[in-house]
């Protein structure tokens, strides 16, 4: 019994009770009589594997193996067997068509393009730039990385078309702002 101040006589409190809210845990007595493993295995015995789907519209995910190690970028090489003077031309214009200081006169992209293709639209394109009278054009050919293997098809197949025109004075990688390794800057004879 507590006895209020101001009141006569003695009063008693009666014990508070929480409201049962969402946070209360209750303990529930669980019978112990078999293990998880064995619960599981009871209420999965019923389960029947899907089939496959016969329209094809689910596809077995790939599978995912560790990436290649990356060779250094060529880009930051200087003086690789990827740069190309014709004979007779200053090694001196490599430095500039890496710094990019020739104009960008005309662009060729061959995202997309076979092989088989690329060779005769190079030709072409080459051709038209210099009736043109472009000094500079850049052929876009891609680095790769979504190719088998992840090594460049068309890179290797566009420069070696572009040795063999007799209108190309120099070629290199562009400039990084430009594609870097993954386009090439052509300087054209005039």
């Amino acid at each position: 019994m507590v006895a209020r101040p101001g009141r006569s006589g003695p009063t008693t409190i009666a014990p508070v009770k929480k409201p049962a809210g969402k946070n209360q845990v209750h303990d529930v007595p669980r019978p112990d009589t078999t293990s998880d493993a064995d619960a599981f295995a009871r209420e999965m015995a019923d389960v029947v594997r899907l089939v496959r789907d016969p329209r094809g519209r689910i596809r077995p995910g790939r599978r995912i193996s560790a990436p290649p190690a990356a060779p250094p970028p060529a880009d930051l090489v200087e003086g690789t067997d990827e740069d190309f003077t014709a004979d007779g031309v200053d090694r001196r214009e490599i430095r500039k068509l890496k710094r990019g200081d020739y104009t960008v006169d005309g662009r060729l992209d061959l995202h997309g393009r076979t092989a088989a293709e690329a060779c005769p639209d190079v030709r072409r394109f080459v051709e038209q730039s210099r009736h043109s009278r472009h000094r500079c054009v850049c052929i876009v050919h891609g680095r790769g990385l979504h190719s088998e293997g992840s090594a460049s098809i068309l890179k290797p197949r566009v420069r070696a078309c572009l040795k063999s025109l007799q209108s190309v004075l120099a070629f290199s990688d562009a400039p990084r702002s430009e594609g870097g390794a993954g386009a090439v800057y052509v300087l054209l004879r005039r």
